[in-house]
């Protein structure tokens, strides 16, 4: 075999070793913009803690609490999900995403969960009818895939006002390990964790 065609040959090893990595890593995450062809599944997110059928709540605007959209960076603005790949690389599962926007979502479920825990009037954006006593808003830092340990993550940075001008912040989280980026486990363990930090909102929100 001369020199060259010993080249071409160990070329050729490479490229099929490095076309077999892409092929697995392609079956769960997209590090690209394009999408599958197929349909993709959609999550959403259901209030474990929800007001029951015909339930009400009155009570003036100002004793009111008021849950705003919390602000996402571009990496959650989205209505894909978001995969942790190491310290520096995010991707994006394939063939599933959101059925709306997950900051939004999560201020329905914060929301929801405060209207369960008692009578007190809670308001969500686009509903308010005057000044609320009480603003809550904050950031969603995560939502997402941690692919390291195989875990959901959701990240809540709170912030809570009130219309005497006290301000007071306070970072959640929930974990749930041991998820395969599979679109049931997936979607389940996202709801889970969500509620979970909705929970711990509420709870604070009531001390």
């Amino acid at each position: 075999m001369t020199r060259n065609q010993g080249n071409r040959s160990a070329m050729g090893v490479r490229i099929i070793a490095a076309g077999l990595l892409a092929l697995s890593l392609s079956g769960c995450i997209s590090l690209g913009g394009g999408g599958s062809k197929t349909a993709p599944e959609l999550l959403t997110l259901t209030a474990a803690e929800a007001p029951a059928a015909g339930a009400t709540a009155s009570g003036k605007a100002a004793e009111a609490v008021l849950v705003l959209e919390p602000e996402a960076d571009r990496r959650l603005a989205v209505l894909r999900i978001p995969v942790q790949v190491d310290d520096a690389r995010v991707a994006y599962l394939k063939d599933v995403q959101w059925v709306e926007r997950p900051a939004r979502q999560f201020a329905h479920l914060l929301a929801e969960t405060l209207r369960a825990r008692g009578s007190r009037l809670v308001l969500e954006e686009g509903q308010n009818a005057g000044t609320p006593g009480v603003r809550l808003s904050g950031q969603l830092v995560e939502m997402g895939y941690d692919a390291r340990s195989q875990s959901v993550v959701v990240r809540f940075d709170a912030l809570r006002a009130s219309a005497s001008g006290d301000v007071a912040s306070r970072r959640f989280e929930a974990v749930v390990p041991g998820v395969a980026p599979k679109t049931a486990q997936l979607g389940s363990a996202l709801n889970r964790a969500a509620n979970d930090v909705a929970k711990q909102v509420a709870d604070w929100m009531a001390s």
